[in-house]
């Protein structure tokens, strides 16, 4: 189980690095954009992105990672 988690997280360090990396004008930008928008919609957004995760695990788990 720590493997796992530990996977989870190096996976998703390396997602993060990568948009610094190559495309810091573009997280600049987004960062713009979610500054812009209501806290509502952010929240969403937010929840949303929780909630697809949580599928993701499930469904890596249903076919026996």
């Amino acid at each position: 189980m720590i493997g796992l988690l530990l996977l989870a997280l190096g996976l998703a360090m390396i997602f993060e690095g990568l948009v610094y990396a190559l495309a810091p004008s573009l997280l600049e930008r987004m960062l713009e954009i979610l500054r812009a928008m209501p806290e509502a919609a952010v929240r969403q957004i937010g929840a949303l992105v929780v909630v697809f995760g949580l599928i993701c695990v499930w469904v890596a788990f249903q076919i026996g990672v």
